[in-house]
């Protein structure tokens, strides 16, 4: 697929159909992200793969939204701290960068493979180190829910985006 097209297709799914994820769709998507760019090539990423109901609960416990429940699997991405790039000037930490990159990555090969996801980053990240026992270096950044999109309550609403105009600037600002 064209990527732009491709690009254009990828939305928030909010809505998942029963039917598991196959694990070598899965393990497609992460391969994705791991050729995604990272500071100084450090990867400084640790993707951790959820499918079993009991721990899909433990997850469901750091986000309270219904819809959040419907999917049969969730791929949480953390910036591993310890191996992170630093600049030097200020000391900005890229981890969380980095893993931005790799999430939408997986979000374009999700869609891709006819597959859905949505970014959810206002979850509790205090509740996901404790029910999933993070070491201190592994920070949570994104919970990706991933599952076939359910087509029967899908609102294929066209995106709404600011035109060029207004978010492009050449040469000054």
């Amino acid at each position: 697929m064209d990527f732009l097209e491709l690009s254009k297709q990828r939305y928030s799914v909010r809505d998942y159909a029963e039917q598991p994820v196959e694990r070598e769709k899965i393990e497609q998507i992460i391969e994705a992200a791991r050729f995604a760019p990272s500071a100084v090539n450090f990867q400084p990423w640790v993707f951790l793969v959820v499918r079993e109901k009991e721990n899909r609960e433990k997850m469901q416990e750091c986000y309270h939204r219904e819809w959040f429940k419907t999917a049969p699997c969730y791929i949480l991405l953390c910036a591993d701290k310890s191996q992170s790039w630093k600049r030097k000037v200020d000391g900005k930490d890229f981890g969380d960068v980095d893993v931005a990159i790799a999430t939408e990555h997986m979000c374009l090969e999700a869609v891709d493979l006819g597959l859905g996801t949505c970014w959810v980053c206002n979850f509790d990240p205090k509740k996901v180190r404790e029910n999933f026992q993070l070491p201190e270096n592994l920070e949570p950044i994104v919970i990706l829910p991933l599952g076939y999109p359910n087509k029967a309550n899908c609102n294929e609403i066209p995106k709404v985006r600011k035109p060029m105009t207004e978010i492009v600037r050449w040469e000054k600002l």
